[in-house]
């Protein structure tokens, strides 16, 4: 109920208290929770359900639907009687506010916040976000909420709100890097939106003509993607977006974040705020190596199993040739590995692909393009054996029974008289390479060398 007052009522309820009424709005909505928190007396508690009555005149509860001790619950839902669009105030187990969110819908909405309660969506829906395999998720400042949205307005506008603990501060503060151009956290205050979908964890996805601003100030939004057919909204890229910079590292100024998007029918989502601790490519990379090494055996049964003759078929496949090259960086492999979910013996490296996804998270497989997230990776012991048993070719076979051999390329030197172009005594030698890609075998012309009859065994070679 306090949330939801105007800075002239929050004056009057701290006239009304004793306390000092002068400052700015969140300063004095700190100073009335401060009076909640500390236990206000039954005439301040029948004052604050006055200045409620007056701001939602057409919203009238019943005193017991008021009672303040509803608003020291830790249950996270509206208390009865209340507007589904205002949550209530809950204080964690250390005493200080964990979760201040409340829905300003403005005074275009006041009169018909009687008929909202019964078609906005939970105010807390069951909705969980993808985890982000770069940031370790520390606390939870706001927990998944619905977007109340007006199905009358197209234009939606929300506001948030939420304080952070002494420990909370330190470790934003603690955490800072000036060592670069700008100032930047490595435990970070990280905003999150997604579609309100139960079914699976949840993606970043980001409300249509979003506009976000935390504590007064614009945030800066990920840019859009270059749409992929003409006429298709352009839609931003799934990311979280570190809102850090924005907030107030107090422990007695609340922190606000207004939200306004457009509506669509049929869709609803949901944000959420966490305190994340950013992690780097070596430390992802550590650990997938303490997820140890997977056993060859599987990489052999795997072999085996796409080998195996197919008795309803008339072609059947004998062996299967893989490069020891990265496809991502072409270079060789030095930690190979690929998803659980891939179903090709082909490996990526995994430092290339974990730094690449450091840039730019897309976190899908280079060698069939299907996802391939950090937590399905693992590394194949059978091409750990394989590149630290053969240093000197980029491409193997494997036969039926599991086993493989190095496919080296094949060197053959042709010997051309250059008296057919009227030179005497001159004999060219042409060295030529044979190497095969997925099936398709290219010669490559590696140089050329010239040698002279009856002269000292010089050699002069024209690289192309």
């Amino acid at each position: 109920m306090v949330m939801s007052l105007r800075v002239s009522e929050l004056q009057v309820l701290l006239g009304y208290a004793g306390r000092n009424k002068h400052g700015r709005k969140h300063e004095l909505l700190t100073k009335a929770l401060h009076l909640l928190k500390a236990g206000c007396s039954p005439a301040v508690q029948m004052k604050i359900k006055e200045l409620y009555r007056r701001r939602f005149p057409t919203k009238m509860v019943s005193p017991t639907d008021l009672s303040l001790p509803g608003i020291h619950s830790t249950t996270g839902g509206a208390p009865a009687g209340l507007p589904a669009s205002l949550t209530q105030l809950g204080f964690d187990g250390h005493g200080s506010p964990s979760l201040l969110p409340v829905a300003l819908l403005g005074p275009k909405h006041e009169l018909g916040l009687s008929h909202l309660a019964s078609t906005l969506h939970p105010v807390h829906p069951d909705v969980k976000l993808q985890r982000l395999p770069f940031y370790d998720v520390l606390d939870e400042l706001i927990k998944p909420t619905s977007l109340a949205s007006d199905s009358s307005q197209r234009f939606q506008e929300t506001c948030f709100a939420f304080a952070l603990t002494p420990q909370q501060v330190q470790q934003i503060s603690s955490s800072m890097d000036i060592s670069g151009t700008k100032c930047d956290f490595t435990v970070q205050v990280q905003l999150r939106f997604c579609l309100s979908e139960t079914s699976c964890p949840q993606e970043d996805h980001f409300p249509p003509n979003l506009c976000v601003k935390v504590n007064g100030k614009p945030c800066n939004l990920p840019g859009y993607l270059p749409p992929t057919k003409n006429g298709v909204e352009p839609k931003r890229p799934s990311r979280p977006i570190n809102i850090t910079s924005l907030v107030r590292l107090s422990t007695t100024v609340p922190n606000t974040i207004v939200v306004s998007w457009t509506s669509e029918i049929g869709r609803s989502y949901s944000m959420a705020v966490y305190l994340v601790r950013q992690q780097s490519s070596s430390v992802l990379l550590q650990r997938l190596r303490s997820k140890g090494i997977r056993n060859p055996d599987h990489s052999r049964a795997l072999i085996k199993e796409k080998l195996t003759a197919d008795p309803d078929s008339e072609i059947a496949t004998t062996s299967l040739r893989v490069s020891l090259l990265c496809p991502l960086g072409k270079m060789r492999l030095m930690i190979p590995c690929r998803a659980l979910t891939c179903s090709h013996l082909q490996c990526f490296d995994a430092t290339l692909y974990i730094q690449m996804n450091e840039k730019k998270p897309t976190w899908v497989c280079p060698v069939c393009d299907k996802k391939a997230p950090f937590e399905h990776l693992i590394i194949d012991g059978l091409f750990m054996e394989i590149l630290s048993s053969c240093v000197d070719c980029d491409e193997i076979q494997f036969k039926e029974d599991g086993n493989w051999a190095p496919m080296r390329s094949k060197k053959v030197v042709q010997e051309v008289s250059a008296s057919s172009n009227g030179i005497e005594g001159i004999t060219t030698k042409t060295v030529i390479f044979v190497r095969s890609y997925g099936g398709n075998r290219q010669l490559c012309l590696i140089g050329l060398s010239v040698e002279e009859k009856d002269a000292q065994p010089t050699e002069r070679t024209a690289a192309l």
